[in-house]
This record gives C-alpha cells, structure tokens and sequence, in this order.
C-alpha cells in the first residue's frame, strides 16, 4: 500500500474550510452558520440564539460568579473535559469576576489572498467598518467576545478604547483576548470591562487591504470553534475568568457546575462554624465526613434555610435530593 498518494496538503484543506464556511453563511451569522454552531453543541438542549448559540440562563450566570475556578475544574474532570483552563493573562479589573456567555473570533497570519476572498464576502454581507468590528456587531448582552489573536504583540491590537466602548456598549461585559490591546487606560476606565489579555501594546492593527499598510492578520472564522492558549472554546461555552485564570464551561455543565459549587459552599460554611465551635476537630472535618457529621450538616441546614447566602429554593432542593 502506498502512503500519502491520497492526501490532500492540510493548508488546502484549511482554505477550503474557509472558502466553504464563508460561501454558506447567513449576513447575521458570521462565516459559522446557525446549523453549524448547533452541530457542534448536540449536548445543549436548552434555548438558543438566532446564531445557534445555547443560552444559557441568566440565572445560572448569575450564580457562576460565586464559583470558584476549582469547583468549576473539578466538575468539567469529572465529566471528561481535560483541557478547559488558561491563565497567565494580563488582566483589566482583576479584583473583578468575568461571567458570560462565549461569542468567539478567530485570526490568522496576515495572507492577502484569503484576505480579499473575506473582505468581499464583507462587502455582500454589508458589513460595516474592518474585520475586528465584524463579531462586535453580533454580540448579545452579557457575552464574552472571546477572541484567538494568536498571541500577536507588535501590531496586534485589534482592540483598543474605541472597539472597546463598543464591545461593552453591546454586550455590558469585557473580553478573553488571546493577543495585545491598546488603550488601556481607556478600557481601564470602563467600570465592567473585566478582560483577560496577553498584553498591552500601543502599536495599531492593519487588518484591511484597503488601509494600504502591510497586513498584520486576517479573521477566518467567527462564532466557530477557536482556540485559546490550551483550551478549546465552542460558542456558546460559558466563560468564568477570575484570579488571574479562565475557565471555559460546556453549557450542558453550566448549571451543575453551579450547583456542586454552592453546596460546597454551603459544606464549608458548615465545616468552619463548628471547627469554630469546638465541636468536631479539623481531621473529622477535613476527611470524609461521618454519618453523624452528615446528619448534623443537614439539621442545620434546615434550622438556617431563611438564613443563607443561597436561595431558600436550592436549600430544598439539597434537602430533597437527601432524601
């Protein structure tokens, strides 16, 4: 058997993908389509976007901002997902928690070619403005426009004050930015734009042939697939980003991820309190803990449901699920 003679180079492949992608989309859905973006989330049963985004509810966003990155690392193991976590970001408001929804972007190396083939497509589409306005224009509130710059510096921000103003104008949140911005202290001064950036650089992006400037990088796909750092990103994927790391969460998992993180929650609050007490010592709190230990967690849960930092309504369900 002979090897190789029907390969095609992985390059062609990668344009054609590209070629087909844009030929097939709707003006409203970037070069992924609805039924693309549906493809690629078969788990998500829940509402959707007109983009084919899954919605997860704003409820479960709502309380992902308690979940620390660990309870969150621990469920998506459990479940199988390995490589859901980056951090060494530069960050904008780092005492702040980033929660949203993934609307994501991706670039390549400048190549004019491609290019132009996209810039037309634009044109048809009645795009308005340069490819980083591009995915701007379709985010949705309390998305997280979550972008593969390929780490680019020199001549890489894509995003500065005014793409910025604009990113949070629409979606009320910040950015996962795999590349460099400009403007800090624009964005800075942006009470909620909580970003997560490789860098910081004052250099300007040339995206366009139509700048007349050498071409820095092209975006091939938006609301498809990307990447960041180590993680793969779907559309859609809720994006928890705080103490200097994000963590990307399937939205079929979001809401148990929430979950487990509040009844741990709720199990610490419990643990400290009667360390505090003297009742039991720091070994029967810190191992499994006893039948006894057990019973006593859920009579003083339902002693204090009216009292909790948790909705009295997860209370009883952590009740009922006991029984």
């Amino acid at each position: 058997m002979k090897r190789g003679r029907n390969r095609i180079p992985c390059g062609i492949l990668c344009l054609a993908l590209i070629a087909v992608t844009v030929a097939t989309a709707h003006p409203q859905q970037g070069f992924f389509t609805s039924e693309d973006v549906i493809k690629y989330t078969p788990d998500w049963h829940g509402e959707r976007f007109p983009d084919g985004r899954p919605k997860v509810p704003d409820d479960i966003l709502d309380r992902m901002k308690r979940v620390r990155l660990e309870e969150a690392w621990a469920v998506l193991q459990q479940n199988g997902f390995m490589h859901q976590y980056e951090d060494g970001w530069l960050s904008i408001h780092p005492e702040k928690v980033l929660v949203g929804r993934a609307l994501t972007a991706t670039w390549m190396p400048g190549r004019p070619d491609v290019q132009k083939v996209l810039e037309d497509e634009g044109a048809k589409m009645h795009r308005v403005g340069g490819m980083n306005a591009w995915p701007v224009d379709m985010l949705q509130k309390r998305d997280v426009y979550t972008c593969d710059h390929f780490g680019l510096k020199e001549g890489g921000p894509s995003v500065g004050d005014n793409v910025g103003n604009a990113i949070y104008a629409k979606s009320g949140n910040g950015i996962v930015y795999d590349g460099a911005v400009r403007d800090i202290n624009g964005l800075d001064e942006l009470p909620d734009f909580v970003a997560f950036v490789r860098a910081y650089d004052p250099s300007h992006h040339y995206g366009s042939l139509k700048s007349g400037r050498l071409l820095n990088s092209t975006m091939v796909s938006i609301n498809a697939p990307t990447r960041i750092g180590h993680v793969m990103v779907v559309p859609g994927d809720v994006v928890l980003g705080r103490n200097g790391g994000v963590i990307f969460i399937p939205p079929q998992l979001a809401e148990q991820v929430v979950k487990y993180s509040e009844e741990t929650h709720l199990r610490d609050l419990f643990g400290h309190l009667r360390l505090q007490e003297g009742k039991y010592t720091a070994g029967q709190i810190d191992a499994r803990w006893t039948d006894p230990i057990e019973q006593d967690y859920y009579q003083w849960l339902k002693q204090n449901e009216d009292h909790l930092p948790f909705p009295k309504s997860r209370i009883e369900e952590i009740l009922r699920e006991r029984k």
